[in-house]
């Protein structure tokens, strides 16, 4: 690896192992086979609890296809793409590891949907994009934000409790719908979605910066979560206000993941400061 390429590495900080309190499900999510199949039953559920399971949402193709894509970006098939950022603890192995072995050192992609024609094709997959129009009150859906979610073997580390709302400068009230699409296999035991089911009717939650921009562990210990265990091709929609987390990959097994963010193509933005009126802690006489 040249010493150029060394320069534009770009690394998550943080590598703390979380309590094992922190995600403890009681029960698997609820969903249906294909996308085909969300119908009003399903919407009202979605409203409810603030997320739903599509198990067989993409072909296997399709499936392959977006996997390619992702893995050509990881092994530098694009020298113009940026967007790659790699766990901290594999910052010193970083020089000695093949195209291949980075694969087990990425943490996240983002910004990649130029870049790979297959990974815009499931972002804007016409059957997707019929259900979140539905979801954000039959409005023309635009996709915000993409990012690939990775946890390598062993190494993969959790992504705290959190609201997505609470990173996205949108007014509150604004319809916000995650789109969770697995790529491997995502279990348990790997890091797959946890949720607290109906947790995004009580509004949002305070987040501190501690492993991350994160709800405080005390107020998530021994919640009872819902799992959203997934086959590849699988996704799960999720409300931006549901709380949700991804604990440490304890498995020999890779996870990885696309995760798309959609709202209405004219929704206006607010300003940090607005947002943090609702999500941050400064000036409530809160601490974690």
């Amino acid at each position: 690896m040249s010493t150029a390429t060394q320069e534009k590495i770009q690394f998550d900080p943080g590598s703390e192992m979380h309590a094992p309190e922190l995600y403890r499900p009681v029960a698997t999510g609820h969903g249906v086979e294909h996308l085909e199949d969300i119908g009003p039953a399903e919407i009202a559920f979605y409203r409810e609890h603030g997320y739903l399971m599509v198990r067989q949402a993409f072909t296997p193709g399709e499936t392959a296809d977006a996997l390619q894509g992702l893995v050509d970006l990881i092994v530098g098939k694009r020298p113009d793409f940026n967007g790659l950022h790699f766990e901290a603890k594999a910052k010193d192995i970083i020089p000695t590891l093949s195209p291949e072995q980075r694969q087990d050192a990425i943490r996240k992609l983002w910004h990649f949907v130029e870049f790979d024609a297959r990974l815009k094709a499931l972002s804007h997959h016409p059957k997707l994009l019929a259900v979140i129009r539905t979801l954000i009150g039959d409005k023309p859906p635009f996709m915000f934000q993409d990012m690939a979610l990775i946890k390598p073997p062993r190494l993969g580390r959790e992504k705290p409790w959190h609201q997505d709302h609470a990173y996205f400068d949108f007014p509150l009230g604004t319809p916000v719908v995650g789109v969770w699409i697995a790529l491997d296999e995502a279990t348990v035991a790997n890091g797959c979605m946890q949720l607290l089911d109906g947790g995004h009717r009580a509004g949002p939650q305070i987040h501190f910066q501690k492993r991350d921009w994160q709800i405080c562990d005390t107020q998530m210990l021994g919640a009872q979560s819902v799992a959203a265990p997934l086959k590849p091709g699988g996704l799960l929609l999720f409300d931006g206000l549901m709380p949700h987390g991804t604990p440490h990959n304890s498995s020999p097994n890779r996870r990885r993941a696309l995760q798309y963010h959609y709202a209405p193509e004219n929704v206006v933005k607010c300003s940090t400061d607005e947002r943090l009126k609702h999500f941050g802690s400064e000036g409530k006489n809160v601490t974690c």
